[in-house]
């Protein structure tokens, strides 16, 4: 194997965990597991407990619709909608007048689970974002958008 040239950092950093790639994932998975905690308490996942804040939201949204919301498959995202149904958390028709998509609505049982687990998932939030001072996150915010779009999505 011929000997390669290193390549050039992206930016200054000690070690891997100094680049932004792993800091983002470090916060992501602690912000995974804090929610997987708590929602747990509220028989939810967090795909779960996204499908139905995105439906409260916006009712009415079909599969592809919630699996872009979610950042998951449109496979992963009816395997989440099944259990929400047999939950009574959701109400989806089997069948559609027009077109292929089946509009998901939350049932009055979905909003009573959102809402306890809404607080529960906001806490979350809270605790993450009390570290910051105001001008901070809003500027986090906007910097992690800024990415986003670098990124091109």
């Amino acid at each position: 194997m011929k000997d390669r040239a290193p390549l050039p950092v992206p930016h200054p950093a000690q070690d891997v965990t100094e680049h932004v790639g792993y800091r983002l994932k470090r916060a992501s998975a602690a912000l995974r597991g804090a929610m997987d905690k708590a929602l747990r308490e509220h028989d939810l996942t967090v795909p779960q407990y996204s499908c139905l804040e995105l439906l409260d939201q916006k009712p009415g949204l079909s599969n592809a619709d919630l699996a872009r919301g979610t950042f998951v498959s449109r496979q992963s995202a009816n395997v989440v909608l099944r259990g929400l149904k047999e939950a009574g958390l959701i109400s989806r028709p089997d069948t559609t007048d027009h077109g292929r998509a089946l509009p998901v609505h939350l049932t009055p049982a979905g909003q009573e689970r959102l809402h306890a687990a809404r607080a529960a998932v906001y806490a979350i939030e809270v605790r993450m974002v009390d570290a910051l001072s105001g001008k901070r996150l809003a500027a986090l915010l906007a910097d992690l958008d800024t990415m986003t779009e670098a990124l091109g999505e």
